[in-house]
């Protein structure tokens, strides 16, 4: 058997090696098959490659891999800044936007509860009682203007109450409504954070997977390379 005979053609440098130095095209792993496939488009399955030009296709293949590793954790956060930016900024300040609706009418109602439900106002109103009291009491004796039981006292008391407690219910109307609008504002924003975050653990996700892929192939082609390693030296 003459040499020639044991010697096949590398299908990409052209050169005649030994069998133990060429690799067939079926036995190269499918992403290095397709880096092969953009130089020599007349790679096919029966094919042959010799180990020198396999060995460094398959570091272009692995370098490749880390360099779009690194990209896709960049276009990842310009993805996820981008699509942040694009909607609409939903946190703003309730109270201010809800204050710039109030009409005049409901200021004052809104002061008047905020004054009947203070301190100031129970000791003015106890202050102002003890006085009409004691002025009605010490003229007793000559011509009060609302003598005992105190009758006129009883009646501006009820005119008040009549009066303070719807001005009260429009201002406790007026808040309930103010808090109606938070509620519904505060659901928007969580909607939107919880969706932004589904759409981050959807890129996060598909980011893994592809690493994954990518290190199972980086591992194939070491395992690949030990082999040979190992037959190499068993010859």
């Amino acid at each position: 058997m003459d040499k020639q005979s044991t010697e096949i053609l590398c299908d990409v440098c052209g050169k005649p090696f030994r069998r133990g130095l060429v690799v067939a095209a079926t036995l190269v792993r499918d992403p290095v098959a397709d880096l092969i496939r953009k130089e020599h488009p007349n790679w096919n399955d029966d094919s042959q490659i010799c180990l020198t030009d396999l060995n460094r296709y398959r570091s272009e293949y692995v370098e490749d891999t880390l360099e779009q590793e690194r990209g896709e954790l960049s276009e990842l956060e310009r993805s996820v800044i981008e699509s942040l930016r694009k909607h609409e900024i939903l946190a703003a300040n309730i109270n201010e936007e809800f204050d710039q609706q109030v009409t005049f009418d409901e200021r004052i109602a809104d002061h008047v509860a905020s004054f009947g439900g203070s301190w100031t106002f129970i000791m003015l109103f106890g202050g102002v009682m003890v006085l009409w009291i004691t002025i009605n009491s010490v003229a007793l004796l000559t011509k009060p203007f609302d003598p005992f039981p105190y009758i006129l006292l009883n009646l501006v008391l009820s005119c008040l109450a009549a009066i303070q407690a719807p001005v009260i219910m429009m201002s406790q109307n007026r808040q309930e409504a103010k808090d109606r609008l938070r509620a519904e504002h505060d659901y928007r924003v969580n909607l939107k954070a919880e969706l932004e975050i589904r759409h981050l653990h959807s890129k996060l996700d598909l980011l893994l997977t592809h690493q994954w892929q990518r290190l199972l192939e980086i591992q194939q082609l070491q395992t690949d390379l030990l082999e040979e390693i190992a037959d190499g030296g068993s010859r």
